[in-house]
Order: C-alpha cells, then sequence, then structure tokens
C-alpha cells in the first residue's frame, strides 16, 4: 500500500468535502481530516504480516478520539494506553481488558490497583513497582500478567526527545547494570511473565529496534534457562516489541516498510527459547501519522519586500513539536484556492505559515516557497494524523477545530468531533 496519501487525493477530497452542504461552514476556519479507510488499511496489512496470536495495541497517545478508538475495536485489536485517563477511554470505548496493554511510566498505587482489577496487561516501570504490584495481587489473588520495561540501552536516533533507550533514559529499568537483579525478580515473582522494550518514535533507525530486540532476545533466554535450572514449571512467554517503526513526512521518501521490518525482525523472535510466546507491538504513529491533514483557512497574507506571511488558523496549539523544533519535524504543505483546486506556479518571495497564538516562534513552516497565496485560499497540512491532536495546546484559549473522517476517497464523509463552542471552554476553565 502507499506510504502517505498523495497530494493530488488529499485536494480532491478537500473538494468534494467543499462541496458537501454543512460540512465545511464559515466558522470552520480550520479542519482536521482522518482517511479511516487508509486508516483501516494500516491495521488489516500489520495485523496479516504477524503471527495471529500477536496483540497489536495502538498506542492511544497517537490520536486519542473516541470515535477513532472506537473503529479499532471493530477491527479486533487492542489498546495501549500509557496514563490513567487513557486506561479509562480504552474500557469505556468497549476494548476487553485482554487487548489493552497499561504502560504509564508513572503509576500511583490506585492506578495499578484499578488496572490488575481490571485485568489488563500492566508494563512495570521499575522494580520497585514490581514490590507495589506484588502487594496488590496479593491482596485480590488476581492472574492478571505483568510485563517489565527493560532499556536494552541501544542508543538515540536522530531527534533525542523522543529515543528512550540510550545509555540514561527515564523509562524502564537499564539492562547493563540490572540483569541479574531482573533475573531475580522473574525468580521471586511466579506472576511475572513478560519483557517490554520501547527504543523511540520517529528518528530512530530500524536498526536500533533490531538491536534492541536481540538483546531481549538473548535476556528472555537467559531467564528461562535458570527458571528451568531451579525446577520452575514457568517462563517468561510475553514480549512487548513496542512500537516506533518511523514513518514519512516527505514526498519523496520511502520509510521501511512494516514488511520490510517483519522480514528482519522475525528471524531474531525465531531464536527464543521456549513455547507459546505472545508477542505484543505498540504501534501509534504508523497507524495513525499519514492518514491525517489539516485544511487552514488564510485570513490575510502579509507582503514585505523580501518575506510573505500568510496567516492561518492552527499553529503551536496543533503543531506543537513543528512550531517548536522546526528543525527535527517536517510536514508537506499545499495551498489550494476556495474550491480546493491546487494552486501552481512559485510566488517571487518566500513565505512564513504563521498561526493565531501570542507568541513569535508561532509558525508552522518558515522560508519555504509557494504558489501565490491569497486571502480567502487554504493550507493543506500533511501527515497530521498522529501527535497532533492529541497534544493541543489550551494556550489562549483556542477552540478544537472540527474533526471529519471519511472513506473511499471522499465518498462519504462523517463529523467525528464537532468543532469546540466558547461554552465548551468556558467549562474546560471553570
Amino acid at each position: 500500500m502507499d506510504f502517505r496519501l498523495s497530494d493530488d487525493k488529499v485536494s480532491q477530497v478537500f473538494h468534494r468535502a467543499l462541496s458537501q452542504s454543512g460540512l465545511v461552514t464559515e466558522e470552520d476556519t480550520s479542519v482536521i481530516f482522518y482517511d479511516l479507510s487508509f486508516m483501516e488499511e494500516r491495521i488489516k496489512d500489520l495485523v496479516a504480516l504477524f503471527p495471529p496470536t500477536t496483540l497489536h495495541a495502538v498506542a492511544v497517545k497517537a490520536n486519542p478520539l473516541v470515535r477513532v478508538l472506537k473503529l479499532i475495536e471493530n477491527l479486533n485489536i487492542g489498546l495501549e494506553t500509557a496514563s490513567l485517563p487513557e486506561l479509562y477511554l480504552a474500557i469505556k470505548a468497549g476494548f476487553s481488558p485482554k487487548k489493552i496493554v497499561f504502560d504509564s511510566p508513572v503509576k500511583t498505587v490506585a492506578d495499578l490497583e484499578f488496572a490488575i482489577t481490571q485485568g489488563v496487561h500492566i508494563n512495570a516501570d521499575s522494580l520497585r513497582e514490581l514490590e507495589k504490584i506484588d502487594d496488590l495481587i496479593k491482596q485480590h489473588l488476581s492472574s492478571v500478567t505483568i510485563g517489565i520495561r527493560i532499556n536494552p540501552q541501544v542508543g538515540t536516533g536522530r531527534i533525542d526527545i523522543t529515543s528512550t533507550a540510550g545509555e540514561y533514559s527515564k523509562f524502564g529499568v537499564p539492562i547493563t547494570d540490572n540483569r541479574e537483579k531482573l533475573i531475580e525478580c522473574f525468580l521471586e515473582y511466579e506472576w511475572l511473565r513478560g519483557v517490554h522494550m520501547h527504543i523511540g518514535s520517529q528518528g530512530c533507525p530500524v536498526k536500533m529496534l533490531l538491536d534492541g530486540a536481540k538483546i531481549m532476545v538473548e535476556f528472555i533466554n537467559e531467564a528461562n534457562a535458570v527458571l528451568r535450572d531451579k525446577g520452575l514449571n514457568r517462563q517468561i512467554d510475553i514480549f512487548d516489541l513496542g512500537g516506533g517503526l518511523p514513518v514519512s513526512y516527505h514526498r519523496d521518501k520511502a520509510p521501511v516498510s512494516m514488511t520490510e521490518y517483519r522480514d528482519k525482525l522475525i528471524p531474531i523472535l525465531d531464536n527464543l527459547d521456549g513455547e507459546d510466546f505472545k508477542f505484543i507491538t505498540e504501534f501509534g504513529r504508523y497507524i495513525h501519522a499519514n492518514t491525517g491533514w489539516v485544511a487552514s483557512r488564510v485570513e490575510c497574507v502579509k507582503r514585505e519586500p523580501n518575506i510573505n506571511t500568510a496567516m492561518i488558523h492552527v499553529g503551536a496549539d496543533l503543531f506543537l513539536r513543528e512550531c517548536y523544533r522546526p528543525d527535527l519535524w517536517h510536514h508537506e504543505i499545499q495551498v489550494v484556492d476556495h474550491n480546493g483546486k491546487i494552486k501552481t506556479g512559485k510566488d517571487d518571495h518566500k513565505y512564513v505559515l504563521a498561526g493565531p497564538l501570542c507568541f513569535s516562534g508561532d509558525m508552522i513552516a518558515r522560508d519555504i516557497a509557494l504558489p501565490r497565496v491569497e486571502e480567502g485560499d487554504y493550507i493543506l497540512i500533511h501527515d497530521a494524523g498522529a501527535y497532533t491532536l492529541s497534544m493541543w495546546s489550551r494556550y489562549n484559549s483556542r477552540q478544537i477545530p472540527k474533526v471529519v473522517g471519511y472513506h473511499d476517497d471522499g465518498d462519504t464523509f462523517d463529523i467525528l468531533r464537532k468543532r469546540e463552542q466558547p461554552d465548551d471552554l468556558w467549562k474546560f476553565w471553570s
């Protein structure tokens, strides 16, 4: 399947959306779109590539929109949750506890007790957390499955702030100095059955993911050998591989495909010493990023001798990372007219695309070559399906835009979330 939505396809869908009565109204200065057919294809492709016993737990933090979560549930896969409210969303959306993973790095005893009584899979983030879990399991006599997050310490990728497996990380237990302690935990806690790793998100090369998997397989085999030597009739049989497969935010840069990743990963997993292993994945960006895009109306254009500034209705409220770290994050940009027709050519001067927030860094693109932009045109911002709406900023009390889902290249549209109204913000701040 295609690795991202083409410019032509996005503009055609937007043209169709504009022609739908009442779908994009005058107050909809920006609209977030999700290609739900594309998302479904990605999920079905992922499921087909891995062993049938694999639990694919899509990361809620990438896109927590309830209507999207329910669509995922209908596809018979699971969710990875990184906070108690995300866990609540997963349960409320109808997911079976057996298809929910709880990974929060900071869990209170009450959080753990709730997760244990619900019966979801828990990945502990520290050795101390295992002690808390042991006390709770003794109280509740639960058969819940538990894993421990291990940092394989394979290094950091291109983007330090999204890399989680460096020599130091705030996440998990570093393997180098804690190997024996970890094995002792598997000996002590008969309910501890799993290991969990997550190398990082965008910017981490696939080799790092594979190196991490190799280190974890070696550890699993070592720990299982010790369990056998001690005469214990149990083994580590859950391997949570995390997520982190990079996606492309560029028209001309195809990423490593999930098929390529699987083909390199399976031979590593085949070295596992034991039986009936259950694998878990936690892909979020891979599922969502390329499925979403944003249309924002141009309110005015400020023309200066050497630069044009197009003032639009989204900025660091929606594209937080892009505005704060433009050196690390990129989104392809299109300009279409008020009917959604692609504008061509190139203006004599470059553009800044500036958002509506009251700080100078609120710019989603700087010094970018574009066709001539006019008031009433729309800026289409690609690959905005992950870590955009979920990172919405309340600065300046901005209203979350309308969210629209569509199938089959715009044959059908569905409003997934209405545009926030001033009363919604009043309730939020009250």
